[in-house]
């Protein structure tokens, strides 16, 4: 019960690493809110809550503050405190640098890297507020190393690494950490849509020799947002079975 009383938001929670997040949080005794804007959410708060844990859903989008301010005024409203913030939500729109349109750069832009900061510009006034918090965002192997076909998506996840540890000077005097995970190679629906050949390719590249799962991204998160991490700011967690060295 690593989390007992504590409120937890999380952005993108409905299924993937998300879920595993929301799954593990509630195991340890969070209170979680799934912000996301695919239905999905709801029947995974609803999955969580016949459980017996304390999950909500609210229909959120990154991009949309005017809904991201309300969404966090109801959280306090409902629970007095928002006390940890994972910044889970991300989308791909993958083409080579000749191919990719400037639409498809700023979809990716847009979610991946101002949705994080807009999410954080409205809850950290809260956690100044209760002088406690725990920021945590989703950054990528890629956004460390770089990636083929991924101009967007590493550009927006190395942006974040930048964003944590500006955050973690800025709010650590505040009682507030920020940190980040920067996942590898991790079995989702994405992955699984991947032809088995090139899945194989992949893990011969990880030293552990196996896909990490979402449950081994959720216990990184589980770290930084307890209070055996509180002397832990503005890091980036790599989670890749040792892929990238």
């Amino acid at each position: 019960m690593r989390l007992e009383n504590r409120v937890a938001i999380i952005t993108g929670a409905a299924r993937g690493i998300g879920r595993g997040a929301a799954e593990r949080f509630c195991q340890e005794g969070a209170t979680v809110i799934i912000w996301d804007v695919l239905p999905d959410g709801e029947a995974t708060a609803r999955e969580l809550t016949q459980q017996g844990y304390r999950c909500d859903f609210m229909t959120v989008s990154t991009t949309d503050v005017p809904a991201i301010e309300a969404a966090a005024r109801d959280v306090i409203d409902r629970y007095g405190r928002i006390d940890i913030l994972i910044n889970n939500a991300g989308i791909t729109r993958d083409k080579s640098l000749l191919k990719m349109s400037y639409g498809e750069w700023q979809q990716v832009i847009d979610v991946n890297l101002t949705g994080v900061f807009n999410c954080t510009k409205v809850v950290a006034p809260y956690m100044v507020e209760q002088q406690y918090g725990r920021i945590i965002c989703t950054s990528s192997i890629n956004g460390v190393h770089g990636a083929f076909g991924q101009t967007n998506y590493a550009a927006a996840k190395a942006g974040i690494i930048g964003m944590v540890r500006s955050w973690a000077k800025e709010l650590g005097p505040k009682g507030i950490t920020a940190n980040a995970v920067a996942p590898g190679f991790i079995q989702t629906a994405m992955t699984d849509a991947m032809p088995e050949d090139v899945k194989a390719k992949a893990i011969a590249t990880i030293p552990a020799r196996r896909i990490g799962q979402p449950a081994d991204i959720a216990n990184a998160y589980l770290f930084l947002a307890s209070d055996e991490s509180s002397f832990v700011n503005g890091h980036v967690l790599a989670v890749n079975g040792g892929q990238a060295i």
